[in-house]
């Protein structure tokens, strides 16, 4: 099955991101979100993107001018009639994704593939809110999606042979190296870096150091480009605690418990970057 026209549902952060690499490749693309506003600050900040790398030397206005030719902005769902793939990005938020799952498979044709950008809901859970779980699949990319080369491909327990190798053909495609992981919560990548940075947060509640001290050491000491309360904070809090809820509710396990300080912040509404505030000011 040849994929000339890819839908996006959902054009935030990463939405847009993915929006953007699957122009890049030259595929025509349908980025969907509920309202104008939304959809044309997406389109603007991935003008930002190539404008910075076309100051730094790394893009053209070509590529720029190709990219956003590619790309139709949507408030309409109904628009994904006509797609040959498409991949939710929405917030991870079970009742949010299984309804537009519901109404991709509804509005998609039968050969469709259905996939998800979740970065710990169980693809079988989403799957089985559609007619075609064998044409359901994960397509974990990473933030930020132009510039990480890693996209996690999860199958489902029903996911077929086919849909999984047209997933990972597209994600070659994107310029991306795929990992493929099975459907457990938090499948690879954050079931190893989610604990870790709520591991942080536990050390900052319990005053073992200083935000500042808790990111140096792992930066300095581990040689991670960003600590982890920063890597929070660009995540976005909120996503976080919903992973680490994901976790904790999938194994029953207390070592996937998230911690206090991280549920206080988010009920206050310091969810990191996106509101300039989180474990740092911004």
């Amino acid at each position: 099955m040849e994929i000339k026209k890819f839908g996006v549902v959902g054009a935030g952060q990463m939405g847009n991101g993915i929006a953007q690499v699957a122009a890049m490749s030259g595929l025509d693309v349908v980025m969907n979100d509920i309202s104008e506003q939304i959809t044309q600050r997406a389109l603007s900040n991935i003008a930002k993107f190539f404008d910075r790398g076309i100051e730094k030397g790394k893009l053209t206005q070509e590529q720029k001018k190709a990219a956003l030719g590619h790309i139709k902005a949507s408030t309409d769902i109904k628009d994904m009639a006509n797609v040959d793939f498409v991949v939710e990005a929405v917030y991870e938020q079970e009742p949010l994704k299984f309804k537009i799952f519901q109404d991709l498979d509804r509005i998609c044709r039968p050969g469709v593939i259905l996939g998800t950008n979740t970065s710990s809901i169980p693809i079988g859970r989403i799957a089985a809110q559609t007619r075609r779980p064998d044409k359901v699949i994960g397509m974990h990319f990473m933030n930020p999606v132009p510039l990480m080369k890693l996209v996690e491909v999860i199958r489902g327990i029903a996911t077929s042979e086919e849909t999984f190798q047209i997933t990972w053909q597209l994600s070659e495609k994107f310029g991306k190296t795929p990992a493929e992981a099975n459907d457990f919560p938090g499948f690879i990548a954050n079931r190893i870096l989610m604990p870790m940075i709520n591991e942080a947060i536990f050390a900052l509640y319990h005053s073992v150091g200083s935000r500042e001290a808790i990111d140096t050491v792992m930066r300095l000491g581990m040689n991670h480009p960003m600590g982890p309360l920063e890597l929070a904070d660009l995540i976005g809090l909120d996503t976080c605690l919903a992973i680490m809820e994901t976790l904790y509710d999938g194994f029953k396990d207390s070592k996937y418990r998230p911690c206090p300080l991280l549920r206080k912040y988010v009920e206050a509404g310091w969810l990191g970057r996106k509101t300039k505030r989180g474990f740092y000011e911004y």
